[in-house]
């Protein structure tokens, strides 16, 4: 039944403004609405709602990603408006934070305003 549902996402943040910035004015995410329970975004018929929670820690990994068809592309365009790539010592292509894993597939990290973490990924066929 869940299967067929479509995923609602929840994304926590200190500061609704500079969540709606990121979200909306960086990646391209569209604004439904704004009350006392939610920032509510929408990204490709999903809905995200962002939530304030004034004192959180943000998790140490991934809480969203994307799959993408060319991750070059994708992280660079993600560096030009205002997201660089996490740069961790283990990603080969240090200029995009890029990853190749064993079989080839790839994966990048950037993080939002509150320091949550997300991702892209481009994965072996």
């Amino acid at each position: 039944m869940l299967a067929s549902a479509k995923l609602v996402g929840f994304i926590p943040t200190k500061d609704y403004d500079k969540a709606r910035a990121f979200y909306e004015g960086k990646l391209g995410f569209k604004f439904v609405s704004l009350d006392q329970f939610a920032l509510v975004m929408n990204i490709g018929g999903h809905m995200i709602r962002i939530t304030k929670i004034s004192n959180f820690t943000p998790l140490q990994g991934t809480i969203l990603g994307w799959q993408v068809e060319n991750i070059e592309s994708v992280a660079a365009w993600l560096r030009d408006r205002g997201a660089p790539p996490e740069k961790y010592s283990f990603a080969q292509d240090q200029n995009l934070g890029i990853w190749t894993t064993p079989d080839g597939s790839k994966v990048a990290w950037f993080k939002d305003p509150d320091g949550n973490i997300l991702s892209i990924s481009q994965h072996v066929s």
